[in-house]
């Protein structure tokens, strides 16, 4: 898509990237059902990945684990607080300590988002704005050093 930065910004371990949460304008646009797609969608294709082992396996956890991401986000891009109120603080980095992920996790993490953000309806500066909020606090669940 013209006019985007999908760039992935290297990451390290222990390293918190500044965040500047995405705009609300994507939530304005995409409405909650729509965020609530993108993830599933993103779910869909994690699960089919390279890091497909750190996703639920079974359909009910795998779709409780959608919502809860949705929830996140719609949170995040100002919506109503419902990850707050069903889950607590998001504290993200904690949530997924005891997953062991690396920066080629990550990667695949985000190229996932890649190949979905282009086909949002979406002005180009609202999906730049998803994509560099991805980008940085991806970042920060980095907790394993890659396997060679």
């Amino acid at each position: 898509m013209e006019n985007i930065d999908f760039n992935i910004t290297p990451a390290k371990i222990g390293e918190r990237l500044p965040v500047q949460k995405p705009s609300p304008g994507i939530l304005a646009v995409l409405k909650e059902e729509g965020i609530r797609k993108l993830v599933s969608d993103h779910y869909d294709l994690l699960v089919e990945s390279d890091i497909k082992h750190l996703f639920p396996v079974v359909p009910e956890q795998l779709e409780m684990a959608k919502k809860h991401a949705a929830d996140f986000f719609i949170q995040v891009m100002g919506g109503p607080p419902y990850f707050n109120m069903n889950r607590g603080e998001p504290a993200m980095t904690r949530r997924h300590s005891h997953f062991k992920i690396t920066t080629k996790g990550r990667e695949v993490w985000l190229e996932c988002y890649r190949q979905l953000l282009p086909k949002l309806n979406l002005p180009p500066h609202l999906i730049q704005s998803y994509w560099n909020y991805l980008n940085n606090f991806s970042s920060w669940m980095v907790n394993t050093e890659n396997e060679d």
